[in-house]
C-alpha cells in the first residue's frame, strides 16, 4: 500500500500503532454479545407493584381519555396526570396509598413464594407429580432388583 492512498489523519494513527475503526467496530461488537445474556429475566417472577401515582394513573388514563377521546399523545397525559397529582392532598391521596400498599404486601407474598419455589420447594403438583414417578420407578425396579438378585 502507497502511503498516498492512506488519508493523512490516519497515517499518523497508523504509525503510532493505534487501533483502527474497524477494530474499535469489532470490540464494540464483542460487547454487546456479552450484555446480552446478561440480563435475562425470568417470565415466572412477579411483576414489581406499582406506586400509588401510579394505581392514580390507571384511573387518571381512563377519564383522560374519556374527555379528551382525539389526544393520542402519552406525555400530554402524563403531564396532565403529574399536574393533578400535585395538586390532590394528602386525603385526596390517601386511598391510593392504601391500594399501592396493599398491592406491595400482595406482592411481597407473591415473592416469598417465588424464592421458596426458586430455592427448590417446587411447586405442590410438581411435586406430587414427580414422587409419582419415583415410586413408580422405585416398584419397577425394586421388583427386576429382586429378580436378579436371586
Amino acid at each position: 500500500m502507497s502511503t498516498q492512498a492512506i488519508n493523512p489523519s490516519h497515517r499518523e494513527f497508523i504509525m503510532k500503532g493505534g487501533k483502527s475503526k474497524a477494530d474499535s467496530r469489532k470490540a464494540d461488537s464483542k460487547l454487546a454479545v456479552k450484555k446480552k445474556g446478561k440480563n435475562v429475566k425470568d417470565p415466572n417472577k412477579p411483576k414489581r407493584p406499582p406506586s400509588a401515582f401510579f394505581v392514580f394513573m390507571e384511573q387518571f388514563r381512563k377519564e383522560y381519555k374519556e374527555k379528551h377521546p382525539k389526544n393520542k399523545s402519552v406525555a400530554t397525559v402524563g403531564k396532565a396526570a403529574g399536574d393533578k397529582w400535585k395538586s390532590l392532598s394528602e386525603k385526596e391521596k390517601a386511598p391510593y396509598i392504601a391500594k399501592a400498599e396493599q398491592r406491595k404486601e400482595d406482592y411481597n407474598r407473591q415473592m416469598e413464594a417465588y424464592d421458596k419455589k426458586m430455592e427448590g420447594g417446587g411447586d405442590e403438583e410438581e411435586s406430587d407429580k414427580s414422587k409419582s414417578e419415583v415410586n413408580d420407578d422405585e416398584e419397577d425396579g425394586s421388583g427386576e432388583e429382586e429378580e436378579d438378585d436371586e
